[in-house]
């Protein structure tokens, strides 16, 4: 399990990091709003160009991104069903959907597909997946139900995903790879130096917005905030193996892998979309930290079983 531990290890010092600064008021009271903006429109789209412009694609054709897909897709529709009997409005809706079901494939996937599935490339479709096909759509609701949005033309709402930093680097980066394009290093380079700061930069802001917060799980966000975290630590790792055993019939380490990144927790960078959007920031936030907590025992049990 030293995959598990180190990935969260990992996560926690960064964290404890910016709960640190925020503090100590090392960067003022703007601090957190200057980071979540520097990561959603710089550094994450590089980041997310430069990883995807060097992905082989063929990995997306796979039964075990079938299964990813419609895990996810079960987690944040039941997320959605909820939502809409509640009257939870579209904004914090979209915000809970995507911590019932987005997982953090990234900084934690990572470490955890290296130390506990012995191969890094094995999160790469969930990768793939989250950045291409749910991350634009997900952005695209949130553009489209902001204020005034209904009122724009038509053709300007059907451009929204171009207009979304975090979708264009996606998109910008999947036709690069699939052209066969090399990318000179003089260019690369400068952007994949920026986009490192991404990762850090969404892990100390949300360690920022730490600081004098109530204890998670309480106030008007309470019956979101348990919902999204019982789908995403407990719903779609179950929904991920059901489909995975019963319907493909995977076995062995083809299961372990589906199952394995279906339980990890919420990714970080949904509080930077939170954030930047000005929507359910309390949801996102004890969503993604309950998760994050719950998903260690939950991954332990995981990987002693199926592996």
């Amino acid at each position: 399990m030293q995959g598990v531990l180190t990935g969260f290890a990992v996560i926690a010092v960064v964290i404890a990091v910016g709960y640190a600064i925020g503090r100590r008021g090392y960067l003022g009271v703007h601090g957190r709003e200057v980071l979540t903006k520097l990561a959603f429109h710089v550094a994450s789209p590089a980041l997310l160009f430069t990883t995807l412009a060097q992905t082989d694609l063929s990995v997306i054709f796979s039964s075990r991104l079938l299964v990813t897909a419609l895990s996810t897709a079960a987690a944040a529709g039941v997320f959605v069903a909820v939502g809409v009997v509640r009257h939870w409005g579209v904004g914090r809706t979209t915000i809970g959907a995507l911590c019932s079901s987005y997982v953090n494939s990234g900084n934690l996937g990572i470490p955890i597909a290296v130390y506990v599935l012995g191969d890094a490339s094995l999160v790469a479709p969930v990768l793939l997946f989250q950045l291409v096909g749910v991350t634009p759509i997900a952005l695209t609701i949130l553009d489209l139900s902001g204020s005034g949005a209904k009122k724009a033309p038509l053709w300007r709402r059907l451009l929204t995903p171009l207009r979304n930093p975090i979708a264009v680097g996606s998109l910008a980066g999947v036709a690069v790879s699939a052209t066969g394009l090399r990318i000179p290093a003089p260019v690369l380079d400068p952007l994949t130096l920026i986009g490192g700061m991404s990762v850090p930069a969404v892990l100390l802001a949300f360690g920022i917005s730490l600081c004098g917060s109530t204890m998670p799980g309480r106030g008007p966000d309470r019956h979101p905030v348990f919902l999204s975290v019982a789908l995403k630590s407990v719903g779609q790792p179950a929904a991920a193996w059901a489909l995975a055993a019963g319907v493909f019939g995977l076995r062995g380490a083809p299961l372990l892998d589906v199952v394995v990144t279906s339980a990890l927790p919420a990714a970080q960078n949904l509080y930077t979309y939170a954030s930047s959007y000005r929507v359910a920031e309390r949801l996102a936030r004890d969503s993604i930290l309950l998760s994050t907590v719950i998903s260690v025992p939950v991954l332990v049990v995981v990987a002693a079983l199926l592996g």
